[in-house]
């Protein structure tokens, strides 16, 4: 019998299908609801849609040995009245159920040990990143599938022991492709009429064909993400309360907005510039939107969703899978540790979780909101593993851009980089709080220990180090003992495909890959978590040893247009440019220290000439980070590998804009007639290392001392060694 005493159905899996007996529904269903105890926030029904067992061809990995996917739709419900759940915008105008609940459902995805007691007793989740999967080939070098796992690669995480879940969060996510989905309500006004409000969407136009029709939605990263709908689709008649729809026009984030005729624009679509299709949800510009400029629609939407709930599903999702034997129409927790020996008693799950750039900001947001205390009290991760996401999210707000990211040209007036900026409260004299992104599980004795993981791209885009000063840069924050931060010197957000290319920047984009640290640094993480060993030490800059400075005084060498390699690049400008921050005003129902609630200035207003300071990594003679892990292809150079690249002329800004989340790749010359040829003061690889076998002893040195520190792996050190004895350098 079920704990609300129902029949269980018997579970029976047959090849790779797992089949159950129907549930009882209907009015046995109902009374045993009416029956049911006090409302708590809870998954209510795992719906199982397909399995493969055993997945990744019958692979066995180590002692965990054969794995499976188990795919579905968790059904759940919480309680609007909770405390923890009223912080979630708009919960108190969600429709309820009989039993005043607000109902969700949610996709996940589980990949699993076949026999659950030889896993290593964690499940890993992660936050797809707009929908899409990433762990799996973050972690694993040469895993294949993408949304679709078919290959497990190198089975690190396989061999770890580890179960995998990915679960739809953000409820915005279009289906399709494999894409993790959510679904949510939408907010109504009490007395049930349709709520309305401005939404501001930035539209930057990149290289590409020419389009002529955009969804509502469009943005940087804003792709497959559903659009709010106009609440008129008539653009020349002004509102009841004279609100007129704009679009405007500018090439910088810093340039004034310049308005586009109302005459010359629609909604709708125009997919050849011509005939226009009635639409709701799409923009027509006929004439088609040009190349390298920044549009700017601002108009009256209407229907918000309740998006704040996706993180309450994540929560209990996985409290659910820790704690939970069945849901309560019987269906099993097939994660569920019965009576295992090896990792104690049943249930006895430890959970990580994980994030890459947009989900990392919002693992941050999540736990500064207090998600990581489920409703019986009880830390739902144990720990929290974001990766190159400073700062947090638009997500808990009405009429929420979720897909929104950061740049110092796009995305940039979007909430996501309002105090608090670091993990301990800190005090800022801006606007005279005090606070910090851990503040509530602080107090509730529920926060996770946490891996923070960035490249210097979120110290020159992100704003990376107003997570390891004070607000105005003048000291050194410490960090609890809990929380450990690596930057991983001279990456670049995501590493560049070799021989890199230019796109719409002025250099070549950064190839450094920094995989195999995060696998180094994540197999220390686990160790951490689940049996208390200390992981390496931080690596960050720091003000004290003066590794992390003001822009204006990184010293970093002029490095002239050159055609090594037979590439020609022009020559590298340092301008020192960052994205800059400063107090921004959007509105009185918008609650900054939260990121919650409601924008009504969009564009937000700048409150006072102060800003932040923000502070960048200062650099050796190549131009080469001085902090942080330096990976083997740093430790043995063969170029110059920078955080920051600006835009090509003509392309918002060129040299007073950054190319979004780019790095620069300049190769050394290989001997030193070449460089002095040109006025390289950087010394070529002949110089430095004399032959090939020089420098494959220079990358196997570097890479035993990073073996010994723990920031390498020896498999992958052996691997990088035979990489370096491949190459051609200096052959």
């Amino acid at each position: 019998m079920s704990k609300n005493g129902l029949p269980v159905p018997e579970v029976v899996r047959s090849g790779n299908a797992v089949h159950s007996m129907k549930s009882l529904v209907g009015s046995v269903f109902a009374m045993s609801l009416l029956l049911a105890g006090p409302a708590e926030a809870r998954i209510t029904k795992l719906e199982i849609t397909r399995t493969e067992s055993p997945t990744f061809s019958g692979a066995a990995f180590g002692s965990a040995g054969q794995f499976e996917k188990i795919v579905g739709i968790a059904h759940g419900e919480v309680d609007p009245h909770n405390p923890l759940n009223a912080i979630i915008q708009d919960i108190e105008l969600a429709p309820r159920n009989a039993r005043g609940m607000v109902e969700y459902s949610t996709d996940f995805y589980i990949i699993k040990p076949i026999d659950m007691s030889k896993g290593n007793g964690m499940l890993l989740h992660e936050f797809p990143n707009r929908g899409n999967k990433g762990s799996l080939s973050g972690f694993n070098i040469g895993a294949t599938g993408g949304n679709e796992p078919t290959s497990a690669g190198d089975g690190l995480l396989q061999r770890m022991g580890y179960s995998i879940l990915w679960s739809g969060w953000q409820p915005d996510i279009l289906p399709g492709a494999g894409r993790m989905t959510m679904r949510v309500p939408v907010a109504r006004n009490h007395d049930g009429s349709t709520i309305t409000g401005t939404v501001r969407s930035e539209m930057p136009i990149r290289r590409g064909p020419v389009l002529t029709t955009l969804p509502l939605s469009f943005g940087a990263t804003s792709v497959n993400h559903a659009s709010y709908a106009t609440v008129s689709t008539d653009n020349k008649t002004p509102l009841a309360d004279g609100f007129l729809p704009t679009l405007t026009i500018r090439s910088r984030q810093e340039d004034p907005r310049l308005p586009v005729s109302n005459d010359d624009w629609a909604f709708g679509s125009c997919p050849t510039g011509t005939a226009l299709i009635p639409s709701d949800k799409d923009i027509c510009l006929p004439g088609g939107f040009q190349i390298g400029r920044i549009y700017e629609l601002i108009y009256r939407a209407k229907d918000p969703i309740v998006m704040g709930l996706g993180y309450a599903g994540v929560r209990d999702l996985v409290s659910f899978l820790k704690h939970e034997r069945r849901d309560d129409y019987g269906t099993p927790n097939l994660l569920w540790l019965d009576n295992d020996k090896k990792h104690g008693k049943g249930g006895s799950l430890k959970a990580v979780t994980t994030g890459r750039s947009q989900t990392g900001r919002n693992i941050r947001l999540w736990l500064h909101l207090g998600f990581n205390e489920d409703e019986a009290g009880r830390l739902v991760f144990e720990g929290a593993y974001p990766q190159i996401g400073q700062g947090r999210a638009e997500f808990n707000i009405r009429f929420a851009n979720a897909g929104r990211a950061w740049s110092q040209q796009f995305d940039f007036d979007y909430p996501a980089y309002e105090f608090p900026f670091s993990y301990m409260p800190t005090h800022d004299p801006l606007t005279g709080a005090t606070n910090g992104i851990l503040k509530r599980c602080l107090k509730s004795n529920t926060c996770p220990k946490i891996f923070h993981f960035a490249t210097p791209s979120e110290i020159w885009e992100g704003r990376q180090s107003l997570g390891l000063t004070d607000p105005l840069g003048k000291r050194d924050l410490g960090e609890p003992g809990f929380v450990r931060t690596y930057i991983i010197a001279n990456t670049q957000h995501g590493p560049a495909a070799f021989p890199p290319s230019f796109g719409d920047c002025q250099q070549q984009s950064n190839p450094n890959r920094y995989a195999e640290s995060n696998r180094a640094l994540w197999v220390a993480f686990t160790q951490w978590v689940k049996d208390g060993i200390q992981p390496p030490p931080s690596q960050t800059p720091t003000i004290r040893d003066r590794t992390l400075v003001l822009p204006s005084e990184v010293n970093f060498p002029h490095i002239p247009a050159n055609n090594y390699g037979g590439v020609s690049r022009p020559a590298v400008n340092y301008t020192g440019l960052v994205n800059l921050l400063g107090v921004h005003d959007f509105g009185p129902l918008f609650n900054s220290e939260d990121e919650s609630g409601i924008i009504t200035v969009a564009p937000p207003e700048v409150v006072s000439s102060l800003q932040y300071t923000i502070l960048v990594m200062q650099v050796d003679a190549d131009g080469n980070d001085l902090a942080g892990v330096r990976n083997t292809t740093i430790q043995a150079p063969t170029a110059t590998y920078a955080g920051w690249n600006p835009f090509m002329p003509g392309f918002f800004g060129g040299d007073e804009g950054l190319c979004v989340r780019q790095g620069t790749y300049v190769p050394f010359a290989r001997t030193r007639a070449e460089r002095v040829a040109i006025g390289d003061p950087r010394l070529s690889l002949e110089e430095r290392y004399g032959t090939h076998q020089g420098y494959v002893a220079a990358v196997r040195a570097a890479a035993q001392r990073l073996v010994a520190q723990r920031y390498l792996l020896a498999e992958d050190a052996a691997r990088l060694v035979s990489e370096a004895e491949a190459s051609d350098i200096l052959r």
